[in-house]
């Protein structure tokens, strides 16, 4: 969980100016043991902040480790790897470079690394490659990081196994300069032996290499556009460098971070200069420049770094602490539909952008500029999207910042109401709707404007007459029926409310009014547990729901009726309250 970070300045109290979410470690996590002295540290990524600053140390806050910018990368490998044993501090700093503010330093967590008990691996050396010819006689060794070693011996000779050349004890990085210049045409053995407090590594294997004819080797260049450490960089900038007498050639390297090559990946140009690629906005980029000759490649040039403009967003704004983006924050509806025979549709687009264009896209998801106004006509289902965007002044010119809606067209119809099923129950009716149509629909009881529901059907509702509406979602209209429910079976009511309104107050047997009449003698109330709880004749108001005086509660009760010629009716209705 990221943590957040109370900013205090030094000319005021320390108050809450504004809050920044600081990264949490991924691995090795805060509080880890018995880390691997060869381990990348990795944290969360924190949106709208362009780089990060790492460093290592053994105190919290401090670099006497290691210290670089990674750019927008959220990983870092120490290249001589960690020491052993000891609890390292992790002080992740975001870089505000672009909004030309001060850097914010996030609290440091720890982690502790592993007590080392072996010796380290053998060394493998790099440059030059074993076995390789026309060497440069002003070539370096360098070699690959060996896991746990901490210190290493070099030895060179003429002869297998010899160091009459040089002997350099515990160089403490990956590269050894020979002293002077080396031999032309000679061959020279190398071996790199790696060592920590444990011993050294043994049964290494040795290196040769042969020199070619003596000739000077080019200098390192640096760079004119953008310079060194340069901000808000156009996204298509003109890559120009010092040029290097002597050089042929030169080998170019830009990445997103200091170990990256994600842009150019060593990159051969025979100018100072070139146009190379798109950058993405709000990002710093390392550039490395490495001349060359037939000598070989100059040795010891640097990296340098150069940042990009802010571009659309989102970014943070360091007053606010608010995140900042420039499209436009615009809505459309993502279903628009044709109601079947109506005119072709017209949409407009919503207003807030310097333009709009609108696409259709086919099933194959190819894409087809229909229209660059803020309205269009459409007589054609199917998938389209709006891109409305605004126009911003930056460095290197104008840019658009987009915002791309999405949206379907569909075809549809209001509903035809097939069928209505009702049933009933103790609790009241349910009431299934079948509708048919190219529509999509929701569905009411009794008030066209609502409220309306996904579902067809309707339960627990109460007796009597009643309308259902059914409504297309996407405004092609709504369809009606209604019902009237028979209230009785034989003339016995299915329910009765005795709430005191004089309306269904009472529960009574009704004559019907087609057919010969019914002759009852009386009528009985039972619960549901068989109580006898009222009797009563067919011309006397009812039963109105009291036994003894008392209200009896809502719910079902069964009737028993006898006719004159002894028949008997029985049936169930309900007392509503």
């Amino acid at each position: 969980m990221k943590k957040t970070l109370l900013l205090c300045y030094l000319w005021l109290p320390c108050v809450f100016i504004w809050g920044q979410e600081c990264p949490d470690l991924l691995s090795p996590v805060n509080g880890a043991t018995n880390v691997a002295v060869d381990a990348t540290i990795t944290w969360e990524a924190v949106d709208g902040i362009p780089g990060y600053i790492i460093s290592l140390g053994t105190t919290p806050g401090s670099n006497d480790i290691a210290q670089t910018s990674v750019g927008s990368a959220t990983s870092y490998t120490p290249p001589l790897g960690l020491p052993e044993n000891t609890q390292i501090y992790v002080t992740i700093t975001l870089d505000f470079l672009f909004q030309g503010g001060t850097d914010i330093v996030c609290p440091s967590q720890s982690f502790t690394t592993e007590d080392v008990t072996t010796v380290p691996e053998c060394a493998e050396v790099r440059i030059p490659e074993n076995g390789s010819t026309g060497v440069s006689v002003f070539t370096n060794i360098i070699w690959d990081y060996v896991p746990t070693a901490t210190l290493y011996d070099v030895f060179i000779g003429t002869t297998p196994g010899a160091s009459d050349v040089a002997v350099a004890l515990d160089v403490p990085n990956l590269t050894y300069n020979p002293p002077g210049e080396l031999d032309p045409n000679t061959t020279f053995y190398v071996r790199v032996v790696a060592k920590n407090e444990n011993g050294i590594a043994i049964n290494c294997d040795e290196f040769s290499f042969t020199t070619g004819v003596l000739a000077p080797l080019p200098s390192c260049t640096n760079m004119i556009s953008p310079a060194d450490g340069a901000l808000n960089v156009p996204l298509t900038p003109l890559l120009e460098w010092n040029p290097v007498a002597g050089a042929t050639g030169y080998r170019v390297t830009i990445g997103s971070s200091p170990s990256a090559s994600d842009v150019l990946d060593n990159a051969v140009f025979t100018m100072n200069s070139t146009f190379v690629i798109d950058f993405e906005p709000n990002r710093t980029f390392f550039i490395t420049i490495i001349p060359f000759n037939a000598s070989g490649d100059a040795i010891g040039c640097g990296q340098e770094t150069f940042s990009t403009l802010l571009g659309c967003g989102p970014f943070l704004d360091r007053d606010t602490g608010e995140f900042v983006t420039l499209s436009p924050e615009l809505e459309l509806p993502t279903v628009f539909s044709f109601c079947e025979n109506d005119d072709p549709l017209t949409l407009s687009a919503p207003s807030g952008a310097d333009g709009y264009r609108w696409f259709s896209v086919d099933p194959f998801d190819n894409e087809r500029l229909i229209s660059e106004s803020n309205e269009i006509t459409i007589d054609a289902t199917g998938a389209y999207y709006l891109e409305a965007y605004t126009l911003v002044s930056q460095p290197g010119g104008v840019i658009e910042c987009p915002t791309l809606l999405p949206f379907e067209v569909v075809s549809s119809e209001i509903a035809t109401i097939d069928r209505l099923n009702i049933t009933e129950s103790a609790l009241g009716l349910r009431i299934e709707v079948e509708a048919s149509g190219g529509g999509d629909y929701e569905y009411a009881i009794d008030a066209i404007d609502g409220p309306y529901q996904d579902s067809p059907v309707f339960n627990d509702i109460a007796p009597g007459s009643r309308t259902i509406y059914v409504r297309d979602k996407n405004g092609c209209g709504i369809a009606e029926e209604s019902f009237v429910q028979d209230l009785t079976v034989e003339g016995f009511p299915k329910f009765f409310t005795p709430t005191g309104d004089t309306i269904n107050d009472t529960w009574q047997f009704i004559q019907p009014q087609e057919g010969d009449p019914i002759v009852l003698q009386s009528i009985q109330v039972f619960d549901r547990y068989g109580k006898l709880l009222a009797q009563f004749s067919p011309d006397s108001p009812g039963w109105d729901g009291t036994f003894n005086g008392r209200p009896m509660p809502a719910g079902g009760y069964w009737f028993r009726a006898v006719d004159d010629l002894n028949r008997v009716v029985q049936g169930f209705f309900t007392l509503k309250r």
